[in-house]
């Protein structure tokens, strides 16, 4: 779902699909964090060494979602969506022209991805 809000914002921006992700991953992520706080949780341990010990699946998941966050900062990716040329004003035509997809940790209805594209600015 992450590359279809990546197609929409690309759209209506001269912006690379691989920049676009990187504007609209975190906010997507932490969008659907409850929804796959397990396996958030197993990511932040096994690629970002967090450390678990008395720390609950949220806090832990949250903590990787930080340092990926603060790594893709240190690299210089572009983090939103509006350093890519997205406006407000585009908002209503990128939520319509996000390709809804079935599966994943929770499917987007149009509210969803409204959300996440807000977050995204």
């Amino acid at each position: 779902m992450v590359h279809m809000l990546g197609q929409a914002v690309a759209a209506y921006t001269d912006a690379t699909h691989g920049m676009t992700l990187a504007a609209v991953s975190m906010p997507y992520y932490r969008y659907i964090l409850s929804y796959g706080t397990a396996k958030f949780a197993r990511y932040a341990v096994n690629v970002w060494n967090v450390n678990p010990e008395g720390k609950t699946e949220m806090q832990i998941a949250n903590e990787g979602l930080d340092i990926m966050e603060a790594w893709m900062k240190k690299i210089g990716l572009v983090m939103n969506i509006t350093e890519l040329g997205a406006t407000k004003a585009l908002l209503d035509g990128m939520v319509k022209s996000t390709l809804i997809m079935d599966g994943g940790y929770k499917v987007m209805d149009a509210d969803d991805i409204r959300a996440v594209l807000q977050a995204s600015f």
